[in-house]
């Protein structure tokens, strides 16, 4: 199967988010998570009005006006699913939960390489569905990681989720570099991410748009070196630029103005 890889990202990113909920006794689904407004609760009613969407359930209706962190329609759409499972007992949300990705799990399983590569509806706009799937294990995975900060219990979710996390965000790069900094010509901006995952990442601005190339002739106006898990919370807008740019473990040599511009501009997901 071509797209089996996005499915094991999946299957292996759902089952953890059960196996680290189901034991906690009720209270602990109340614990504040690092997404404004949502407890574990509503990570799970989130995660869980996504699938129930894709298998054909209309959105609940919102009544009253939007909280101060909805920001877009996707905010609204998440927060109305959010809301309506938010007097629910924790430990039904999760059954629910394991249902919906249980008959999500079976249709994939079962879906064909035109089913795959047709393209429809997603947060990004019209996408082919294998990329839509794709940002399914980006969202699962950096919410299993803000279940984990909330219940204070983190862990190395190694695998394939957090290797689609991170080539993801490393992939968005040259946007962030080209189109949100608008960095100025000529610019040379080198981002080393170390440990697991490890790689350089170069980019070079010409005519607007940041290009990677594999070296530059100029010398680099940034270098920043940072751990891969600083990167991608601070990409996933889970730590703030200030953090990721005063961490101990992150490095910044050259032009502080461009690291500045390069932390503000690198939060990028909806």
């Amino acid at each position: 199967m071509a797209y089996e890889w996005i499915i094991d990202a999946l299957d292996q990113t759902w089952s953890a988010i059960d196996r680290l909920v189901r034991p906690l006794p009720p209270e602990a689904y109340d614990a504040a998570t690092p997404c404004p407004g949502w407890s574990v609760r509503d990570v799970l009613s989130h995660l869980l009005g996504f699938e129930l969407m894709l298998h054909g359930a209309p959105v609940p209706q919102f009544e009253g006006p939007w909280p101060e962190y909805v920001k877009n329609p996707i905010g609204e759409l998440n927060e109305a699913f959010v809301v309506a499972h938010r007097n629910e007992p924790g430990i039904e949300v999760l059954d629910e939960f394991h249902d919906a990705t249980v008959r999500s799990l079976v249709a994939l399983r079962a879906l064909d390489d035109t089913g795959w590569e047709k393209v429809g509806w997603s947060p990004e706009g019209e996408r082919p569905y294998h990329r839509f799937q794709e940002t399914r294990v980006l969202d699962s995975w950096i919410h299993l990681q803000d279940i984990r900060d909330a219940l204070l219990q983190p862990e190395d979710d190694h695998g394939p989720g957090e290797e689609i996390v991170v080539n993801r965000f490393e992939a968005a790069l040259p946007f962030v570099v080209g189109k949100k900094m608008k960095a100025p010509e000529g610019t040379v901006v080198q981002v080393n991410l170390s440990g697991r995952l490890a790689r350089t990442v170069m980019l070079e601005v010409h005519d607007g748009r940041a290009v990677p190339v594999n070296s530059s002739s100029q010398p680099a106006t940034l270098e920043i070196t940072t751990p891969v898990a600083i990167f991608w919370r601070r990409a996933a807008g889970r730590i703030s630029a200030q953090a990721f740019l005063g961490a101990s473990a992150t490095d910044v040599r050259g032009s502080r103005a461009i690291a500045e511009a390069l932390a503000e501009a690198l939060c990028i997901m909806i």
